[in-house]
């Protein structure tokens, strides 16, 4: 799988991903107030009103960019209507010919993460037939329960070509409360970054010289970045924090190896949310598509004036 992102990154030369993280705030008034009038103020509405403004933004920007990035805590908000838009997206992102990664950040343990992996990444056999979830290209995973939480998504990705990105140095402030942590002499999100290496060693696919094991470390810790870069060679990062959160192109710079790949970088708010932002306002509300188009136009021109020079 990460041969079919790296793929579309090169033919777009874009790494970017553009998280689909609706809030009800987010969704201009008309949207809201036509799913109120077919099914009321109930979840079904806010599902259909998250549903448009989804399909709406990316009819307008999956010709610029390789992948989308849905975080599942958004769509669970609305309970089971809100799942059902999950994964509607995740179809019609995949219809577009876009690369899912799905944020769900689950790691557990045994049985129960064996079947995160195939409610997302897999399949589940029912009777003679096989279904597919949610079926996402790539999913979050968290380490923090070690090896036994992450191998059960390990051999879904090997037996259905599909990847993961694990949980490394996240972009939030109070990362450093546990991350940062010493153990002995090193930093813990170091020894993370040498397991992500460790589990990724035997999915590496020669055609590219990745491993559909990635990693995700935040923008807004650049040097780390660096160090993590160096320690999982062949782990394609996601780099949330761009933007909103303080990253900035010159923060990216250490994530990406000499041939301008290595990483994809996100931005959630700033590219569905554009048109509240001051820049972006001659828009308007009615126009929120095309503010979310110019901003991603915008975003992967600030990266590569960075990644290529």
């Amino acid at each position: 799988m990460i041969a079919k992102l790296i793929e579309k990154i090169q033919k777009t030369q874009a790494p970017v991903v553009v998280g689909l993280d609706p809030m009800l705030s987010y969704i201009p008034q008309g949207i809201m107030n036509k799913a109120a009038a077919e099914y009321g103020e109930s979840l079904e509405a806010a599902a259909e009103a998250v549903w448009q403004f989804n399909k709406a933004i990316v009819d307008n920007v999956y010709d610029l960019i390789p992948a989308v990035k849905p975080q599942i805590a958004m769509y669970e908000q609305f309970g089971v209507p809100g799942l059902a838009v999950f994964e509607k997206t995740v179809a019609y992102c995949q219809e577009k010919g876009l690369v899912v990664i799905g944020d769900i950040k689950r790691g557990d343990i045994g049985s129960t993460s064996a079947a995160y992996a195939a409610g997302h990444l897999g399949s589940v056999q029912i009777g003679s037939k096989t279904f597919s979830g949610f079926h996402e290209d790539f999913a979050t995973v968290n380490p923090y329960l070690g090896s036994d939480g992450v191998k059960p998504f390990l051999d879904v990705c090997k037996k259905e070509n599909r990847g993961v990105f694990v949980l490394v140095k996240t972009s939030n402030p109070s990362s450093g409360e546990f991350q940062d942590q010493q153990i002995g002499e090193r930093p813990l999100y170091e020894l993370v970054g040498e397991k992500v290496a460790e589990w990724g060693e035997d999915m590496i696919d020669g055609s590219c010289g990745y491993s559909d094991v990635g990693a995700v470390v935040g923008a807004t810790y650049p040097e780390m970045g660096r160090t993590l870069r160096r320690i999982m060679p062949h782990s394609y990062i996601l780099v949330p924090g761009y933007g909103a959160q303080g990253g900035t192109a010159e923060d990216l710079r250490p994530f990406f190896n000499e041939d301008g790949l290595g990483a994809i970088v996100n931005s959630s708010r700033g590219i569905i949310c554009a048109y509240k932002n001051d820049k972006y306002k001659a828009f308007g509300e009615a126009a929120f598509e095309y503010a979310a188009r110019q901003a991603v136009i915008d975003m992967i021109d600030d990266i590569r004036g960075v990644i290529c020079r």
